[in-house]
């Protein structure tokens, strides 16, 4: 027999905690559930962390966007299949590789079994289940309509993560040919110049003023490089204090949408963000006030989140949601049009979705101009300096040699 260690939730929804001397694990989860209480851990009451059969099962681990996709798939598909959810989850423990998987999902299965929810069970994993997505599953129950609701999710979620990756991946080769740049003249200013500047002394040639100002830069950066780092992680962290301020952020964010290129970009991206988890939302049946309140906590730039909040606002005395988004002027036009006309059609629900559907190709046409401007430009940028570094290098070598002529 062994001492083991619980936590579970009793059907008026209050926590209990205690101990239990029983032969296994599973043992305590079957006792909870007769009493009719839903296990949320059991460990061993001896070990500091955890270890054994059920360890694994009550250590919280995240999953990645790529597998909530995949797991979410798989699940429709298996109860699109006819397979009852207890039993579908039973299945998809032995898919995954990753041992987290499994034991979110073993997670999950045990709630599940013990009389609760999907949905609730999927809310006490909210480190991996977004509101959105617990919402989407509880909507889905209620109407009925589980299996299509974890496609629409499952197809909500990969569009979403092919856009995030889409812009990830544009920025990568332009933060890395900046990064190489910075590098580079870190490098030619603090090793190369100084040498030059030992050989000018000790030749007693008389520095022309661009040398000087390219040596000075260089024994500057040679000496208080120390001081420059420090200033940069002290402004990191300054930026991220100023983030975490609700009134600075959205201060920050209303100047990042007044900026003339990023601006229409960080426009472009959230509209078509909005319009998918409105579209996705509704077309599962989850009111539009409801829908708004959660897409609303979806979206990144917290100036259109506030839009968001007032447009909602308005819809519940009666507005049209187009109409109350373009209140706040932040949105692109073509899109409140479109939204107005799906409105008028009936057709709200597949109108967000075409919605969305079109900015997201307008973010990616953005950003690959965007792309084709920067490279070249950055590469402009580089041999300026450079050739000013050798113009500073070359001018009292020329002097040098015009003197000894």
């Amino acid at each position: 027999m062994t001492l083991y260690h619980y936590k579970a939730v009793t059907p008026s929804g209050e926590t209990l905690e205690g101990r239990m001397d029983v032969a296994s694990a599973d043992e305590v989860v079957s006792k909870l559930q007769d009493a009719g209480n839903i296990a949320l851990e059991v460990r061993d009451a001896d070990s500091a962390g955890g270890g054994g059969l059920f360890a694994a099962l009550t250590r919280k681990a995240t999953l990645n966007e790529a597998q909530v996709v995949q797991l979410t798939q798989q699940l429709a598909t298996l109860l699109g299949a006819g397979q009852p959810l207890d039993r579908a989850l039973q299945i998809l423990l032995d898919l995954p590789e990753s041992e987290k998987a499994r034991n979110l999902l073993e997670r999950v299965r045990d709630v599940v079994r013990g009389g609760a929810t999907l949905s609730d069970a999927l809310e006490a994993e909210r480190d991996t289940f977004s509101r959105l997505y617990v919402n989407m599953v509880r909507a889905g129950e209620a109407g009925g309509s589980l299996e299509d609701t974890l496609r629409r999710l499952a197809d909500y979620l990969e569009r979403s993560r092919q856009l995030k990756s889409s812009v990830i991946n544009a920025l990568i080769y332009p933060a890395f040919l900046v990064g190489m740049v910075l590098v580079s003249l870190f490098v030619l200013l603090v090793v190369v110049v100084p040498q030059f500047e030992q050989m000018f002394a000790d030749m007693d040639v008389e520095m022309p003023l661009l040398t000087r100002i390219v040596v000075g830069v260089g024994s500057t950066l040679q000496s208080y490089w120390w001081l420059l780092l420090a200033g940069a992680v002290f402004g990191v962290a300054w930026l991220r204090r100023r983030l975490a301020d609700p009134i600075s952020r959205l201060a920050i964010d209303e100047r990042l949408l007044d900026m003339r290129v990023v601006g229409g970009l960080v426009r472009k991206l959230e509209t078509a963000r909005l319009a998918r988890t409105l579209g996705t939302l509704l077309k599962n049946g989850v009111p539009l006030l409801g829908a708004l309140t959660i897409a609303r906590n979806v979206m990144g730039n917290s100036a259109l989140a506030q839009a968001v909040s007032a447009a909602a606002v308005d819809v519940k005395t009666g507005s049209g949601l187009g109409f109350a988004l373009a209140q706040s002027k932040k949105f692109p036009k073509l899109a409140l049009q479109m939204v107005s006309v799906g409105e008028e059609s009936g057709e709200l629900d597949t109108m967000l979705l075409k919605v969305a559907d079109t900015f997201d190709v307008e973010v990616r046409n953005t950003l690959e101009r965007l792309l084709a401007a920067l490279v070249p430009a950055t590469t402009v940028i580089m041999t300026v300096i450079v050739a000013i570094i050798m113009m500073a290098i070359i001018l009292p070598i020329l002097k040098l040699t015009s003197s000894i002529q």
